[in-house]
């Protein structure tokens, strides 16, 4: 049933040719998060930059992949070309199961393709087939023409990207399966850079369940767990847009760049704006019977009088901050209309909005002109924006392509850099305080999904700064283990310890159920030690004035603890970056005996 070592297939875009390896780390860095950094480690290079040939594209998944549901997810590893360091991304839809089904615990691809090309592999085939022709194509023409190319059904996966990704900017992501994204920190931009548009994954194998009552009454119980009581139907309901209305009332969403953290306008993007007027569907990744994906649509005129073209787009919070909130745009539709443009470049939804925000800003303060915009850009302008994201996605300028590589790149070029709401990358849809801004700066991803952060701030009036530190470190460590697993983290409330513990046992792997903790907390050092490796520094992260500058249901930011905290929480990621003094020693001697 179990295996005690990795079955990894690596893959040289230079030579079209790959080659299954075994590595060991079950039971110490377990999968997921943690297998992504074992890979880069032995595949990386922490001194060549992210787009250098031989960095290596990684994706993996976890023990309990196929075996419980919301174990859903994927982890992409690479060299970010938002920063040059390691990073992750996390993705669902058929990606995980198609992976387990192809009987592999992970995909490694170094090297760069001749001509743009398409890798498709399975548990009995890879073939690296050229698909030039699709260069500058969008991602959904490019996915209808995908898909016809490559056939299958069920457990197929395709990972593709769009003009962004081959434009290199550090805000394309992967698209997987129409619906989820490795969304953050440029991952789109390292396929581009190896002269790759897509990656299909056959799930053409087949794997056993384990056998005798346990195994089938714990899935029972789990899945009961998840459809039956109240723990996961906010996400299945209105799904996560119900924040946008619950931040707003308590001034902590960000609105225009962040001049605002509440606005009585906001009725017409919130989540249940989104259900009566645009909901068409829910819909689920493969293996979670949730169904969290809010699929809307959006209407176009078609080419005779009075028909219409509708085009179905997911949506969540984030993408409604992004292309809603922050840009001063209140209306449902003309919110989905700036996201389906978003997809077509294959642009993280995030980062996108949050540069046009700025952009915004600075065009209205005259720091830049409309000679840079293309655009007449206005909040609220839905028109102008869905067609600024395009020459986002294309590059049309050197403007956009400098906004491209990062908003505080373009603030340090042009100004404006006060008013940059990046934290560590483009800031996610929360303005709830100090600790939110210390983790989401100073976290592993930049991600609001790092740590409880925004959530922390809303239950503690109390300003301790050892209190919240404690927490933010713990909090990551938890998730570090589930994102190994690899769980949907929307799933933490169901998944705890001994749930996770029980689910690992019932499939054999009884070490690592006992020693989850001491795991956690190795992932958590392995990951801050290649970050640190790479070239972060906590001690240097600034956090923008406009962050300081907010008012929320607590009141003014308070500066000195936000410094405060963040200066002590940088102090605890070198602590956790550290070599341990075993591991140096050993390599220390490698070393010495490599030099005889």
């Amino acid at each position: 049933m179990i295996r005690d070592h990795f079955r990894i297939l690596t893959v040289d875009l230079a030579t079209g040719k790959g080659k299954i390896v075994t590595i060991d780390g079950r039971d110490t860095e377990a999968g997921g998060s943690g297998l992504a950094a074992l890979l880069f480690n032995k595949y990386g290079h922490t001194d060549k930059p992210w787009n250098d040939p031989e960095q290596p594209l990684i994706f993996t998944i976890g023990p309990l992949t196929g075996y419980f549901p919301l174990m859903s997810k994927t982890v992409c590893g690479f060299k970010s070309p938002y920063h040059d360091q390691y990073g992750e991304s996390h993705a669902g839809g058929r990606s995980a199961l198609s992976l387990r089904f192809a009987d592999l615990d992970g995909l490694v691809v170094t090297g760069k393709a001749g001509r743009l090309s398409c890798l498709s592999i399975g548990s009995r085939h890879l073939e690296l087939m050229d698909v030039h022709y699709m260069r500058g194509i969008d991602l959904q023409r490019s996915g209808k023409m995908l898909r016809k190319m490559i056939g299958g059904a069920g457990h197929r996966s395709i990972f593709r990207i769009g003009p962004a990704g081959e434009n290199l900017s550090a805000y394309a992501c992967i698209t997987v399966d129409t619906y989820r994204h490795f969304g953050r920190l440029g991952g789109g931009a390292v396929m581009g850079s190896k002269n790759l548009k897509a990656i299909a994954i056959q799930g053409d194998g087949v794997f056993d369940l384990p056998e005798g009552k346990e195994y089938a009454e714990l899935f029972e119980e789990v899945h009961k767990q998840l459809t039956t009581t109240d723990m996961m139907d906010k996400y299945h309901n209105l799904g996560t847009p119900v924040n946008v209305a619950i931040l707003n009332e308590i001034k902590a969403l960000p609105i225009k760049n962040l001049q605002q953290t509440t606005d009585p306008n906001i009725k017409g993007i919130t989540g249940e704006t989104f259900a009566d007027d645009t909901l068409l569907r829910n819909t689920a990744c493969a293996g979670c019977p949730v169904g969290c994906i809010h699929i809307g649509f959006v209407r176009e005129k078609f080419m005779e009088p009075n028909q219409y073209l509708y085009r179905q787009v997911s949506y969540d919070h984030e993408p409604i901050f992004a292309t809603g909130s922050m840009l001063g745009v209140t209306n449902a539709f003309s919110v989905l209309s700036i996201i389906d443009m978003v997809e077509k470049m294959g642009l993280d939804v995030m980062s996108a909005g949050v540069a046009l925000a700025w952009a915004t800003e600075a065009l209205d303060k005259g720091i830049i002109s409309e000679k840079e915009t293309l655009v007449p850009l206005k909040f609220d302008d839905a028109a102008g924006y869905k067609e600024a994201m395009q020459h986002l996605g294309l590059g049309s300028n050197d403007f956009y392509r400098i906004l491209a590589q990062g908003t505080m790149k373009a603030a340090e070029q042009y100004g404006g850099k006060d008013f940059a709401c990046v934290l560590g990358q483009e800031m996610g849809g929360y303005a709830t305080g100090e600790v939110f801004f210390t983790s989401q700066v100073l976290g592993f991803r930049h991600s609001h999904l790092d740590t409880g952060g925004y959530s922390f701030d809303q239950k503690h009036e109390e300003k301790n700064v050892e209190e919240a530190v404690k927490f933010l470190v713990h909090d990551e460590q938890g998730r570090v283990f589930l994102t190994s697993m690899v769980a949907c983290l929307f799933a933490r409330a169901v998944y705890k310890d001994e749930l996770l513990a029980d689910c690992l046992n019932s499939l054999g792997y009884t070490t690592l159920a006992d020693s989850m903790d001491q795991v956690a907390q190795h992932i958590q050092k392995l990951r801050w030690r290649l970050r640190l490796a790479t070239g972060f520094d906590p001690a240097a992260v600034k956090i923008p004035k406009r962050f300081t500058e907010i008012t929320t249901w607590k009141g003014s930011i308070d500066v000195k603890y936000l410094n405060t905290l963040k200066k002590e929480y940088a102090k605890r990621i070198v602590e956790l970056g550290k070599k341990e003094k075993k591991e140096e020693t050993k390599k220390a001697k490698k070393k010495a005996t490599k030099g005889k």
